[in-house]
């Protein structure tokens, strides 16, 4: 996809949501951690329900450790993995305490380093805490990025790369939510919603659906 498509592709999907938001919730940095590194192979809606009243009264590194692996288990059965995130989430917390002055860091290395967080949970965290213009590659993206020649790759890291290369710098901030945010109502894996896509004449995709 031309340069100038590119930026168009990206100009009308913040026409309609100008400043879009990730559906986890959280309070601060460390909760947006825990979030995220929760919400791997798992819903952002089962992962709120989870966390609601667990963010109520552990917001920081110390409280989580505090409560324990076991106490956590139980706010967070209902998620996939759950006995696995939640010793990830412990581990991590103590190690923040113990390294980053149980600060999370904006360092993405540092954050890849912590269990349970690997790149797409660590570019998730800088581009929402730190304003960081990172591109966070899920599914969701990388299926776009193929799909409709924004920027092919065979692998996550590939096509996270070729956006970072191809996304205009006044849309790099809110770019990933964006197009996940694409990906999750209309250009779905199965089904895309192409009949009412604002970007469809720019999609290289072939096979479009018209309206049922």
């Amino acid at each position: 996809m031309p340069k100038a498509e590119v930026a168009e592709f990206y100009r009308r999907l913040a026409a309609l949501n100008p400043e879009p938001q990730g559906e986890l919730n959280f309070v601060n940095p460390y909760t947006l951690l825990v979030a995220v590194a929760l919400s791997a192979q798992a819903t952002d809606i089962s992962v709120n329900k989870a966390t609601e009243r667990l963010f109520q009264d552990v917001k920081t590194p110390q409280a989580m450790v505090a409560l324990g692996e076991e106490g956590l288990k139980e706010h967070i059965k209902t998620i996939g993995l759950y006995n696995s995130k939640a010793k990830n989430v412990i581990k991590l917390s103590e190690i923040l305490l113990s390294e980053h002055g149980g600060e999370v860091p904006d360092d993405q290395a540092a954050l890849e380093k912590l269990p349970g967080v690997g790149r797409k949970t660590a570019n998730v965290v800088r581009n929402m805490a730190f304003g960081a213009p990172t591109m966070a590659v899920d599914t969701h993206i990388f299926r776009i990025g193929n799909r409709t020649g924004l920027a092919p790759g065979k692998t996550t890291l590939a096509v996270e790369l070729s956006l970072l290369k191809r996304t205009p710098p006044e849309y790099m901030l809110h770019a990933h939510h964006w197009l996940i945010l694409h990906g999750r109502y209309l250009c779905k894996a199965r089904k895309p919603e192409c009949w009412r896509c604002p970007v469809a004449d720019l999609c290289r995709h072939r096979d479009k659906i018209p309206a049922p």
